[in-house]
């Protein structure tokens, strides 16, 4: 039998979906689960003021955060630039969090699955957050996210994507062999027993540029240490809605 890389020795979980997340965010056990706001995200509301983006950051602002978990991104931008948004997550426990942290800021927060019809009319938000949620998805559920991010989207706005990398990353590569899911590119992950999807950047690149521009990428590099697997490996992409588009 293959060796199995210690981060996976564990015994598979028999619930997942939404009874995994609720469990995690009552009593976390298998995830760092934190309430500061990602890193990677304050790093992009930098680089939009560099930019002179400040139409994106502020009151009439509109955010949707796909799988928004506690709401803690939401919460920074709405602290610290007075935006409004909306949150959405199939996870009860961490909406009720969520919504205790934010009683006083212009936010909401409903129950919902990411391949869903997003909550927001068309043209509507100025940024969609997906931070680590539509790897959970199908391929079919995948493209009919990008679409409604899409759709929601004002001409100008961005979507702020990180996801796992496929590229060089040992972790991965490990996980397909000895967990194989039903779509290539996938495996059944090990705790959870749920598919999650790996993009190679060539691929991902290919299928957001169907509907965006991309205008800057940052893949993590901390994925091997001394010739062995280390950390998953990640990549975020700001990726803006061409004004000249209008499908």
């Amino acid at each position: 039998m293959a060796h199995k890389p210690n981060f996976i020795r564990k015994k598979k979980r028999k619930i997942h979906g939404e009874t995994f997340w609720d469990k995690e965010y009552k009593q976390p056990e298998h995830l760092r689960l934190s309430d500061k706001p990602a890193e990677d995200l304050v790093k992009f509301t930098r680089w939009l003021l560099r930019r002179k983006r400040n139409d994106l950051l502020d009151k009439s602002s509109q955010i949707l955060d796909v799988g928004c978990g506690n709401g803690r991104n939401l919460i920074y931008l709405s602290q610290n630039f007075g935006v409004s948004g909306t949150g959405i997550d199939i996870s009860s426990a961490a909406l009720a969090q969520a919504r205790k942290q934010s009683a006083n800021l212009s936010l909401k927060f409903i129950q919902n699955k990411a391949q869903n019809i997003l909550p927001a009319e068309n043209v509507s938000q100025s940024l969609v957050l997906d931070m680590m949620t539509s790897h959970f998805l199908s391929s079919t559920e995948r493209r009919q996210l990008r679409d409604e991010i899409y759709r929601v989207l004002a001409p100008g706005g961005f979507l702020f994507m990180k996801t796992f990398l496929k590229d060089k990353d040992l972790h991965t590569a490990r996980l397909i062999k000895n967990f194989p899911g039903k779509e290539d590119g996938t495996y059944i992950h090990p705790v959870m027993g749920i598919q999650e999807y790996v993009y190679s950047e060539k691929e991902l690149m290919e299928f957001l540029q169907e509907k965006f521009i991309i205008r800057k990428v940052h893949r993590s590099h901390k994925h091997i240490k001394k010739g062995k697997a280390y950390k998953r490996r990640t990549i975020v992409v700001y990726a803006e809605k061409d004004f000249s588009r209008i499908n």
